[in-house]
């Protein structure tokens, strides 16, 4: 889709660098979240849409109404998708969502997570959901913030 501004994995969702950062560099206007929990969860939503700028759209949707709900909004809209894991960015494009370039932002340290590279941790699934993403022709990437230079996954895989 070419309304899509921005694609992140990033465990935090929405938080400082991504309201000020990454909407201003992208000129997103409408925030998507795509996440069972944080869709379930009615408080987390509330939080959420606290922590969204006035103006700009914010949608919540579980991984199961994430193509659907995506693929129904507004053309009009520069949409920044978020997620916390990259298995959910191969899902939505294994079903259909176009997306050329995903960016890992955040996906930190746990007890079933070893480091990838810097601050970033992946379990095995999450390295091999990475691995077919690219597999795909997908252009993976880490990148904290949008002034930081890139690092391609495919060279530290």
């Amino acid at each position: 889709m070419k309304n899509i501004v921005l694609a992140r994995v990033d465990d935090r969702l929405i938080h400082g660098q991504v309201m000020t950062a990454w909407l201003q560099y992208t000129g997103g206007n409408h925030i998507v979240i795509v996440d069972d929990i944080t869709a379930s969860d009615e408080f987390t939503k509330e939080i959420m849409e606290m922590a969204v700028p006035e103006g700009i759209g914010l949608d919540i949707f579980s991984k199961s109404e994430a193509v659907e709900g995506i693929s129904n909004l507004d053309r009009n809209k520069k949409i920044i998708i978020l997620t916390k894991t990259p298995g959910v960015f191969l899902h939505l494009i294994e079903s259909g969502i176009t997306i050329e370039k995903i960016i890992i932002g955040g996906m930190g340290a746990n007890n079933n997570r070893k480091k990838l590279y810097k601050n970033i941790a992946t379990t095995e699934d999450e390295k091999e959901d990475i691995k077919k993403l690219i597999a795909k022709g997908i252009d993976v990437q880490i990148q904290v913030v949008p002034d930081e230079k890139a690092v391609g996954l495919e060279k530290i895989l």
